[in-house]
């Protein structure tokens, strides 16, 4: 289990059994990627993913992201989202950071995602537009993999 603490309570867990899937499904109704996804098709997403809850200090879930990956070389963040309510607070950056940081994907290199409004959350970790529609970023870590 990998788990980030921040100074002001909130933490980061990629725990499963913390996920609540009744939360994550009914954020993800109301974002524009996953419109109208049906919940079986996002909880057959987490079986091949490694996910990412966001917590307040009393485990209250406030936050999701998850990762596409080999574990070795190559890796797509999806679904990231933080609670309306608690945006502007560092969550999101401090979701990208423990995802960048954890232990199992220290050597993927190769990092994809789309996004149609969070280019400046992304960009500061190194994220770069890849694709003429705006939405596909890329970033590459040198001296891994």
């Amino acid at each position: 289990m990998y788990e980030v603490r921040r100074a002001d309570g909130y933490w980061v867990s990629d725990d499963r059994a913390l996920l609540d899937m009744v939360f994550i499904h009914e954020s993800l109704a109301g974002v524009y990627w996953a419109v109208d996804r049906p919940r079986v098709l996002t909880e057959r997403s987490w079986a091949h993913c490694l996910c990412f809850g966001v917590y307040a200090l009393d485990g209250t879930p406030v936050g999701f992201g998850r990762v596409l990956t080999d574990y070795a070389l190559r890796a797509h963040v999806g679904d990231v989202f933080i609670r309306p309510a608690l945006r502007g607070l560092g969550l999101g950056k401090a979701l990208i950071e423990s995802i960048l940081a954890h232990p199992d994907l220290v050597t993927v290199a190769d990092w994809t995602l789309t996004t149609a409004d969070a280019h400046g959350l992304y960009r500061r970790f190194g994220f770069r537009l890849a694709e003429p529609d705006g939405k596909w970023m890329v970033m590459q870590r040198a001296g891994l993999g």
